[in-house]
């Protein structure tokens, strides 16, 4: 009974509220914002020169990137995209992109907000995220007691055991190694990472996000070199498909929309409420809330529209003639055919290092929501720390299908829930918005300081900006 019901409230989630609800949320604020991710693309790219700035009191706004990046570039990348192309053909990447292009408005707004509604913890450092801005924004505490809970199972218990299954299931294939073995491997490394809290987890994710980043985009631009001139025909190929102008009737299109729209969501994770927890934790450079948004917006854009679109190459540039092969069986074919043998190990050790950053981001994510459970104490850290350990050893050689889903029952609950609070905060995200956007325009270093009446109708915590420089 408990299985249909979280099945059926699973298919109208991920059938079609979701899907929805986050293209809606994407258009919304790229409207209120005026296409803040066109207009300000390139000054998103000139933070970066001053993003790895220590800090005393949270991460580098460089490490918060890595952080959201270790988190949303996954194995979904590799298989998720895959089997996008399966189930609705080439066209489902071109809807990926578009999801992708309205979704960077979303990741803004929730990462600002989530920078904007901080708090300093009992160290010192810098905390945030959804929950706190739906309790002190949003002005509800049950609302942010709700997103909590959903985010602290699924992201503290589920999807890293999802990820460990897909790790030791890969290296099983390709080297023989019994997965227990995978398995108790990944854990005391995760282990090792995770006690040494959020700052020896952004410095982690500072270090192997952007080698695993490079070392992928490389080969997948030898796959891409070594067949430069089928590139227009796979892009018009892209286009065409999306729109239904290469098949006889319609039934293909919608496919390509729902499973590239799906795979997109899934994937960039914009709207679902996770980056703001490692936006919040930064300390901004330019020192305003806005600068954390143009940070993470660019996330969405590395993660769907450059690690994904390689995937999309590399399968579709393969002859694929007479194979069944799927998901990520599919992207280990593709590049073998490519670049030989050792294109299926590389796509192994790529799972290796997408998945295994996923895994230590989402802990970091689950270990900020502590406070709304009344779990921040030492109790409860060990708590998290021994069930979430646990539950890497127990999904290295599981089968999780209701745990699954149960987790994305969860992920969409909590998806629905941040999507409320970010259209109810619509006027402060515009707000901060063009105060940001005014500054820049006068040829100043844009900062954010705000006097005790507003940080007191805003619900800001107190100190936190009336001390910026």
């Amino acid at each position: 009974m408990i299985e249909q019901w979280v099945g059926l409230i699973n298919g109208h989630l991920w059938g079609s509220v979701l899907i929805y609800l986050l293209t809606s949320c994407g258009i919304w604020f790229s409207w209120r914002l005026r296409l803040i991710q066109m207009r300000h693309f390139t000054h998103m790219f000139s933070l970066l020169k001053n993003s790895r700035n220590k800090s005393t009191h949270g991460i580098s706004s460089f490490q918060a990137l890595c952080t959201s990046l270790a988190a949303r570039v996954g194995t979904g990348n590799l298989m998720g995209v895959a089997v996008a192309i399966t189930l609705g053909g080439p066209g489902a990447i071109f809807w990926m992109w578009i999801i992708a292009f309205f979704g960077m408005a979303t990741a803004y707004a929730e990462s600002a907000l989530g920078q904007l509604y901080k708090e300093k913890d009992s160290n010192n450092n810098f905390r945030g995220g959804p929950a706190y801005y739906m309790r002190k924004g949003v002005k509800s505490p049950k609302l942010a007691i709700a997103f909590s809970l959903c985010l602290f199972f699924g992201y503290g218990f589920v999807f890293s055991s999802v990820q460990a299954n897909s790790i030791t299931d890969a290296f099983q294939g390709s080297f023989g190694i019994d997965p227990m073995i995978t398995g108790v491997a990944i854990t005391l490394l995760a282990g090792f990472i995770i006690m040494g809290g959020l700052r020896n987890i952004a410095r982690f994710a500072e270090l192997a996000v952007p080698f695993m980043g490079i070392a992928y985009v490389l080969v997948a631009l030898v796959v891409i070199g070594i067949n430069i001139d089928k590139i227009p025909g796979i892009i018009t190929d892209i286009v065409t498909s999306a729109f239904g102008l290469k098949e006889a009737g319609g039934g293909l299109m919608g496919a390509a929309i729902v499973q590239g729209v799906q795979r997109g969501l899934y994937s960039n994770e914009a709207g679902m409420g996770s980056s703001p927890n490692a936006a919040a934790a930064a300390e901004p450079n330019p020192p305003h809330p806005a600068s954390q948004g143009y940070m993470q917006s660019l996330a969405v854009f590395f993660d769907t529209m450059i690690i994904c679109s390689c995937t999309a190459f590399i399968i579709l540039l393969a002859d694929g003639n007479g194979d069944t092969a799927m998901g990520i069986q599919m992207t280990q074919q593709a590049l073998s055919q490519q670049v030989g043998g050792w294109g299926a190990e590389f796509i192994t050790l790529a799972i290796l290092l997408f998945g295994f950053t996923s895994i230590v981001a989402n802990y970091a994510y689950a270990d900020n929501n502590l406070k709304y459970l009344n779990l921040d104490n030492l109790l409860g850290l060990w708590f998290l720390r021994i069930g979430f350990l646990a539950m890497l050893i127990f999904g290295s050689s599981a089968s999780l299908p209701e745990v699954i889903a149960l987790a994305d029952m969860s992920t969409g609950l909590m998806t629905v829930l941040n999507v409320t609070a970010l259209l109810l905060l619509s006027k402060v995200v515009v707000g901060i918005s063009k105060d940001y956007q005014e500054q820049l325009g006068q040829g100043e270093l844009p900062s954010y300081e705000v006097d005790e009446e507003t940080e007191r109708s805003l619900g800001l915590a107190k100190g936190i900006w009336r001390q910026s420089k």
